[in-house]
Order: structure tokens, then sequence, then C-alpha cells
């Protein structure tokens, strides 16, 4: 049965880059909402949205939060040894839970390689499956998100963009269409036991991205190719030795090949995803700054 209308969907990670774009999309097909955040006072949510407190660590504070509500959105956002008192509280109180998950499953070799974060993945996703609750678990591939973190700091700067494997190809997804999916699994039957792996619409190559953001703020941005050593020791500060390797791996293991691309977003929502272009320029205000 689809979730009443006049019970919040639980929406946990409700401030993060898809959360709050899963609040909107809820609120735009007018469900009532309960945010879970660690700040209330911080939120800076739709006042229409009910907020609580609550935080994965706590068990207690997911319990009380899902009192009442029809369905849950998780996303994982902690360490790992709450997990299952997590997804055991919600299944006291929901119907039906959509998990963020990874697409360490699909056959290409960009998802592939050895990822410490894929057995802890595919244990909550047991746990979810096994809940004895709906769910439906959705794998974002490559955020496109991903470049705000990566790229912004320099392009705002007016420096050229050092990365390596500019050649190789992605297919990053707009978080606006992570929402869109999550919330017709949250809010409509038929997305019971499925399992769905969504991208972009194009496989791009690291370089083409970045001339995309070029083209949305409207101006050259310079690509420069490092060497994987050279990445490295570049960005010793920001990505542990083993983040960069993971990294690295799955770059140099994709290198040569097309992104893997599906129709899913376009299949669940109607509606195609939104090519990487269209994110840039949503979000040009994060490149943007001195020349």
């Amino acid at each position: 049965m689809t979730p009443s209308s006049t019970a919040p969907t639980l929406v946990i990670g409700a401030t993060g880059r898809t959360g709050r774009h899963l609040v909107d999309e809820l609120g735009r097909a007018e469900r009532p909402v309960r945010a879970l955040v660690r700040n209330p006072s911080s939120a800076n949510l739709a006042t229409d949205v009910e907020v609580v407190q609550g935080d994965l660590t706590s068990p207690e504070s997911i319990a009380q939060a899902a009192k009442g509500a029809k369905s849950a959105f998780l996303v994982w956002t902690a360490p790992f040894a709450s997990a299952r008192a997590v997804v055991d509280a919600l299944a006291r109180h929901v119907d039906r839970i959509v998990l963020l998950s990874a697409p360490y499953k699909t056959p290409h070799p960009f998802f592939q390689q050895p990822n410490p974060l894929a057995a802890f993945q595919a244990e909550l996703d047991r746990m979810v499956e096994k809940s004895g609750r709906e769910w439906t678990i959705v794998r974002p591939g490559m955020f496109s998100a991903n470049a705000i973190a990566w790229w912004a700091p320099a392009i705002r700067a007016g420096r050229e963009v050092r990365w390596p494997y500019g050649a190789v190809e992605t297919a990053p997804i707009d978080e606006r269409d992570i929402a869109a999916v999550a919330a017709r699994a949250l809010i409509e039957d038929g997305h019971g036991g499925r399992d769905y792996v969504i991208t972009g619409p194009t496989s791009l190559t690291q370089a083409d991205q970045v001339q995309a953001i070029g083209d949305a703020i409207g101006r050259d941005v310079g690509f420069h190719e490092l060497t994987p050593d050279e990445f490295r020791a570049e960005n010793a500060q920001r990505f542990p030795p083993a983040a960069a390797n993971m990294l690295l791996a799955a770059w140099g293991a994709a290198a040569g090949m097309a992104a893997h691309v599906t129709s899913t977003v376009a299949d669940v929502t109607g509606t195609p995803a939104r090519s990487f272009a269209e994110w840039a320029v949503a979000n040009a205000p994060a490149f943007a700054g001195e020349r």
C-alpha cells in the first residue's frame, strides 16, 4: 500500500547533499516530511518541515524520530557499530525503507576495484533487505557534487584544475535526480524489492567535465594532467593514502572505457536524468570567485 499522505516520511541526513533535495522533492509532492538532523538550529529547512534532532550513533533518537512515520530514507554517515540497532529501530515503526547505497555489484571496472567501504555497505544492504519491511536500494554512481569538493577551490581562485586521468570517463549523477528516484520509492507503490543503479545520462571525460564547469561560469578553466604520484603528493592533506589509492585504482581500471550508463532515472521518474552541463549551470555559484 502507498504510505498515507498524512503520515510523515522520515528523512535521515536531511541537510546532506541528497537529503536537502529529497526534502524539497517530497514537499513538491505535498507529502509531510520529518527531517532528522544533528543540529536543528542550523538546519535551514522549509518552515513546513518537521525538524527533529537525532544521530545515527544514537539508535534511541532514530526510534523516537520514526514513531508515526510510514517510510524512511536512510543514508549512512556514521561508524558501523550502531547500524544493526538503527535498522531495527526503523523496522519497528515504518513500513518502507529506502536505502542510499553504492553500485559495488555493477560489472564495470570502475566499480569493481577494492574498496574498504564496500563490505560495510553490503552488510548494511543485507540488514535492510532482511528487516521485514518493504525496501528499495538506490545506488548512485559518481556524484556530480564531487566536482565541488575536488575542483571548486582551484576554480574559485582562478587556477587550473590539476588532476589525474583526465581522459577517463564517468557518468556523474545530479543529486536532484538521486532525490527524485528516492522520493518515488518512498511514496509510490511498485518499488519494493527493487535495486536501482542510477547514473547521469552521458559518459563524459573528467577533462570535459571541467570544461562544462568553465562554460557554466563563463570563463576558460585549464586542465593539467597529473601522474598518480603527483596526485598523491599534491592532495595528501585532502585524501588519506587509502582514499587516494582507491580513486586512482578506479580511474586506472576504467581507462579507455566508456562509463556505465543507465536509464533508471527516466524509467522511475518519467523524466531523463539531468546532464552534467545542467548540473554545472545550477551549481555555478559554487565555482565562481576571484579570477
